[in-house]
């Protein structure tokens, strides 16, 4: 007994000095829970708040309530908070104690606004600082991409959004017989806008990528790589429940037929298509603001229609209150995992307030927080300020279309009402990484930077919105290490690029990645899909009126032809393309006459 009392002791003893060898390597290695909030200065939680951690350099989220829990091992640390239209903040923290943080919103007249960039090509050289008007019209000045060499800079990103609003104000322009400035052609938007090659993503995927290399039509040395990435179509009877404010300019400047009376008609068609479940409310800005029309019920429909009918046209443009009335009414009346939506509808012609475009992206940038969605509706001659509407939309996580007439007006409104109204992912960008051992040089095609956000070295890569349903193309031309039969050689044993998606999901601080991998599945022109045959002919028609560069000697003729041979004949769309086509060789030949 006194044998078995004394080896249990001696056991003791050795479990006591095992258990203080092993305390401060327990100690060294304790995890801690971070715990805490993020609000603004008024006491309201801010959501999706960036939060980088120094110690481990992870990047982390604020929750809807703006509460956060990290499990980190360092007692003591410290945090980056950042958040669009709030000042980014960095803090000392210990992480055994809840943090209560607060951001200081940016001011609406600051100037130190972040510009975003469109893409981006990491270390290239930045150029000047320039804004270009046309006439009495506005458009940001952008700059083509250029020519990347894959070995010294292989990765690239760019933004993905939804706007189409390019396209429909070229065709205004090419239907005046008039030259196209060109700034406004955007060939991501030309692309964009017929919704070219869509295939259903499989069951429970947001998106789906798909691939093609083949010739590159006006260079015989180069190749095009196309990438489409389709967006999850939402069922009809799955629709959530619409919280809408229409935002309609009823100012002086709004007094022609083709800006009120159109976008009355086109919002009397939309109203049609509501549900009981909906809710429609109508503020109006002329010289002053009002809440024209309370929240409604979309099965009041005739109210509806007879309130927009009886808007008209008078006074000054205070697009900066009318803005601010307009989100207030659409958090009045918030529908918790509904859509909720503001629709701008104006020339963008704002005279009263706050006017100009980095002042009004502040606005939009603090507004969005509330999970409001914009999109804007372009309207008009003349005046037009397509650079405002452009900025306030990429802003304020929405959409942006130019309605040149009744059937544009039809289309974006009734038949693509769920890809312009109901968004299926927030912030996409797409990161490609070439394979420098296959190809040589590459050049993004469209997805162009304003000239003033390459300027700024603070710029930043900012995602767009995703509706449901929609079909988004992005075209490179890529120059192969070597000739053609050994690029194909090459092919065969290496893929061409990695690509990553990256989105967050729609109201909620949720960020997904998608990968996939671009694989060697060349084939001549002639052989591919007519629809990436038809968008070819579609950036090609984007240089020819930015009068590129990189278009070489390829002609009108040259487009037209591949257009031609290539369009869908029961689209009615793609057939008014070929005119489009015809009308700018007439207008842009006779120039060359000159």
């Amino acid at each position: 007994m006194l044998y078995k009392f004394l080896n249990l002791s001696i056991r003791l003893k050795r479990f006591i000095i095992h258990i203080a060898f092993l305390c401060p390597f327990i100690s060294v290695n304790a995890q801690y829970y971070l715990r805490g909030e993020v609000k603004d200065d008024k006491n309201q939680p801010l959501q999706n708040v960036k939060m980088l951690l120094y110690s481990t350099h992870l990047l982390y989220y604020s929750g809807v309530s703006g509460g956060f829990g990290i499990t980190t091992d360092a007692l003591n640390d410290s945090m980056q908070l950042s958040l669009d239209g709030y000042e980014t903040k960095t803090i000392a923290i210990k992480s055994d104690q809840f943090q209560e943080i607060s951001l200081k919103p940016i001011s609406l007249n600051s100037s130190g606004n972040n510009l975003k960039l469109v893409s981006i090509t990491k270390n290239l050289d930045k150029n000047s600082r320039f804004h270009l008007y046309e006439g009495d019209e506005s458009y940001f000045s952008i700059i083509e991409n250029d020519v990347v060499d894959a070995n010294q800079y292989p990765s690239t990103s760019f933004a993905l959004n939804i706007d189409k609003a390019s396209y429909s104000n070229i065709r205004r322009f090419l239907n005046m017989h008039t030259d196209v400035p060109p700034d406004a052609v955007r060939i991501e938007e030309l692309l964009n806008y017929f919704d070219l090659h869509y295939h259903e993503p499989d069951k429970d995927d947001v998106f789906k990528i798909e691939s093609q290399v083949s010739d590159c039509p006006w260079n015989a040395k180069n190749k095009l790589l196309y990438l489409d990435i389709n967006a999850h179509k939402i069922n009809l009877d799955k629709v959530p429940p619409c919280n809408l404010v229409f935002l309609i300019d009823a100012s002086g400047s709004m007094d022609m037929p083709n800006k009120l009376p159109l976008l009355k008609a086109a919002f009397q068609m939309l109203v049609k298509n509501l549900r009981a479940v909906d809710t429609v409310s109508i503020v109006i800005f002329g010289g002053d603001v009002s809440l024209w029309l309370p929240p409604t019920s979309g099965a009041e429909k005739q109210k509806i229609i007879q309130s927009i009918e009886e808007i008209n046209a008078d006074g000054d443009t205070p697009g900066q209150a009318a803005i601010e009335m307009a989100y207030k009414t659409a958090e009045k009346v918030f529908i918790k995992n509904g859509n909720n939506r503001v629709i701008l509808a104006t020339d963008g012609d704002f005279n009263v307030g706050e006017t100009k475009e980095d002042a009004l992206e502040n606005l939009i940038i603090k507004e969005r927080q509330s999970g409001v969605y914009l999109t804007c509706l372009g309207v008009g001659v003349g005046n037009y300020k397509d650079s405002k509407l452009e900025a306030l939309a990429k802003k304020g996580n929405g959409n942006y279309a130019y309605l040149d007439d009744i059937r544009e007006a039809e289309k974006v409104l009734v038949k693509e009402m769920t890809q312009t109204f109901f968004a299926v992912a927030d912030n996409v960008f797409l990161n490609v990484q070439f394979n420098p051992q296959v190809i040589k040089q590459y050049r993004l095609i469209g997805f162009d930077n304003q000239r003033d956000a390459i300027s700024d070295s603070t710029t930043q890569l900012e995602g767009g919105e995703i509706g449901s349903g929609n079909s988004l193309m992005a075209i490179f031309e890529v120059t192969p290490v070597s000739d053609r039969s050994i690029f194909l050689d090459t092919l065969s044993k290496n893929n061409i690029a990695q690509v990553s998606l990256k989105y967050d999901v729609c109201n909620a601080p949720l960020h997904r990645e998608i990968e996939y991998t671009c694989p060697d599945n060349y084939a001549e022109f002639k052989s591919i899909d007519k629809e990436y045959q038809f968008g070819a002919a579609l950036v090609m028609f984007g240089m020819k009126l930015r009068d590129s560069k990189y278009l070489g000697n390829a002609d009108w003729t040259d487009i037209e032809t591949i257009a031609n041979n290539s369009y869908d004949s029961n689209d009615y769309l793609q057939k008014q393309f070929l005119q489009l086509i015809e009308e700018a060789k007439k207008i842009y030949g006779k120039r060359k006459k000159k």
